[in-house]
């Protein structure tokens, strides 16, 4: 493998330590998160953006496949490569040691590198009293700013809608399979490749100056307008809507990302959240669609939670809460990526148990006392749906307002309002649901067969958003865990199923009857290689990457090179 031309090649650009080519230790890179995994010549970690471009040239001029990786948060396995059946070697460049992120004016916009965190810019904003474009679970695990943009995610923020710019700098291979460096970032940065990534590099520019081409977006600013307009029959936010796929934005690793611009926003100078039950789904419809209508200020946050994913998350998720609660978000990432490496190693032991690591981890857990707060446990004894609503400013008093009156119907619920540690155990609680299944799935594989995960946008005028399967499809599924974006209507839905189901049979049938409600698949985590891409967003996709060199496969697509310009 060493002897591959191209990794003669990449040993002359990176140091060894950043070249990786043995089969044990590339298998965490090779993997994702959840599911799906393949075959690599090399994993490579560049530590430059000059570097970075140096090692896509070579993998260009010698016809290898290339697969952008950050931290690998996501859930379709759009991050990593998928089976052994490439018609060329495959390089995976993982991204994430060129972390820079750039302040311009006062902070009112940023540039991002392609290893940037959410946390990293969740931190550097809040001492200029800005607050970024997205705030997600998954930043806790060292999601990546140019990670989102690339997959349109949507996080937990109503107001903001998914992650979105037209400013970017990116390198493209066109139809002749030419790899070009492409400066939309609206910054005169020079001439030549390596020129343009220095001067960027360095921050050799006016930071001071932040106004870009007033026709260039830098965040979704319509996502608001969109969200009152609640009796519209679509989805305020999906994967495929072609309003939000532009070059970067969107493009899914089919280009390969060095920089995004972004907008930040003014920090809310109060917050208060308020924790809601009710055994009623229409009275959270009610609820949602008075708010986004009547309301001046929407909420800053709202997510909903099922009470079956409530319980799983109580116990499976517990390790995961104290880890955040107690170690707090910058050790995340190197934590699992440490998890991925051993796992990778014990796994193919046969003195050891599957996801041993899980086990421990799940063991310690148990010997914390109850971690939950007394009244959300109440409520969790009284009611089985939950939502997590968070006003901000005068959005305060709009809330404190309507609740005791929507409220004083009984027959709707009831809510409390948080104090600081009920609103952080509610939101940790809330994050640490998707892991929550994914490890009940593990720990249970003698008893329960696969797991489905779906995110999915239903329409914005849907009443009946809580989920009715029909018998045939029940009787397959050991648990149905619901979770989400309430105010968004954009969910998650992952279910366990019963030993010796057939996924694929199940999860086709699943999609039928979201076809026939409208909905659309996936909403926030792409389609990777778990979901058929669309016409719209093939077509973006190959005008992106005319000779499917970058991230072949996704979507359901060809993993074949393309070689000509009709396939524009």
């Amino acid at each position: 493998m060493k002897q591959h031309p191209a990794v003669v090649e990449f040993s002359k650009i990176l140091s060894n330590q950043h070249i990786e080519t043995n089969e044990r230790r590339t298998e965490h890179y090779r993997s994702g998160w959840r599911s799906g995994k393949g075959t690599a010549l090399a994993v490579l970690f560049p530590q430059t953006l000059v570097e970075y471009w140096q090692v896509l040239k070579v993998c260009i001029a010698h016809d290898c496949i290339v697969i952008m990786q950050a931290a690998k948060t996501g859930l379709t396995e759009g991050s990593t490569p998928s089976g052994n059946d490439y018609d060329r070697d495959v390089v995976v460049i993982n991204t994430l040691s060129m972390n820079q992120l750039l302040i311009l004016g006062e902070g009112e916009q940023v540039i991002s590198f392609p290893g940037t965190t959410l946390h990293k810019l969740e931190k550097t904003l809040k001492p200029l009293s800005r607050s970024p474009h997205s705030v997600i679970g998954s930043s806790s695990l060292g999601a990546t700013i140019v990670g989102g943009v690339a997959n349109n995610s949507g996080g937990a923020l109503v107001k903001r809608g998914p992650a979105y710019t037209q400013l970017s700098l990116f390198a493209q291979v066109n139809e002749k399979g030419e790899l070009n460096l492409v400066n939309h970032l609206g910054i005169d940065l020079g001439e030549s490749p390596e020129e343009i990534l220095q001067n960027l590099e360095d921050g050799n520019f006016d930071h001071s100056s932040f106004n870009a081409d007033p026709n260039k977006q830098a965040s979704a600013q319509n996502y608001q307008e969109l969200l009152r307009n609640v009796d519209a029959n679509t989805p305020s936010r999906y994967n495929a809507d072609t309003s939000r796929l532009y070059e970067a934005s969107g493009c899914a690793g089919k280009l390969a990302v060095f920089a995004v611009r972004l907008d930040s926003f003014p920090v809310a100078k109060k917050e208060k959240s308020f924790y809601i039950g009710t055994n009623s789904a229409s009275a959270l419809t009610q609820l949602r669609r008075r708010i986004l209508s009547e309301f001046t200020n929407l909420p800053e946050v709202g997510e909903y939670v099922h009470r079956d994913i409530f319980d799983v998350a109580t116990k499976y998720g517990k390790d995961t809460f104290l880890s955040i609660k107690h170690l707090g978000t910058d050790r995340m990432p190197k934590m699992f990526a440490l998890k991925g490496k051993i796992d990778s190693v014990l796994n193919k032991s046969a003195l050891a148990p599957d996801y041993l690591t899980d086990r421990v981890m799940q063991g310690v857990a148990k010997l914390f006392p109850q971690h939950l707060p007394k009244r959300m446990l109440e409520f969790r004894e009284k009611y089985e749906h939950y939502l997590i609503l968070k006003m901000s400013d005068e959005g305060i008093a709009e809330a404190e307002k309507f609740l005791p009156e929507f409220f004083d119907d009984k027959d709707n619920g009831a809510y409390f309002e948080c104090n600081a540690e009920e609103a952080s155990s509610a939101y940790l609680h809330r994050f640490a649901a998707a892991g929550a299944a994914i490890r009940y799935q593990l720990l249970h594989q003698k008893e329960v067969g696969e797991m489905i995960a779906l995110d999915i946008a239903l329409r914005r005028n849907e009443f009946d958003w809580v989920e009715q399967l029909p018998a045939s499809l029940q009787e397959k599924i050991d648990k149905s865990l619901y979770y989400g974006h309430f105010f968004c209507h954009v969910f998650h839905q992952d279910y366990v199923l019963k030993k010796g189901v057939d996924a694929k049979e199940v999860k086709a049938e699943m999609l039928r009857i979201l076809d026939g409600r409208g909905a659309k698949y996936p909403a926030e985590h792409n389609v990777g290689h778990l979901y058929k891409a669309e016409d719209d967003l093939v077509k973006f996709y190959k005008k992106l990457d005319p000779t499917n060199t970058f991230n072949p496969g996704i979507g359901k697509m060809e993993k074949t090179k393309r070689n000509c310009s009709c396939c524009l």
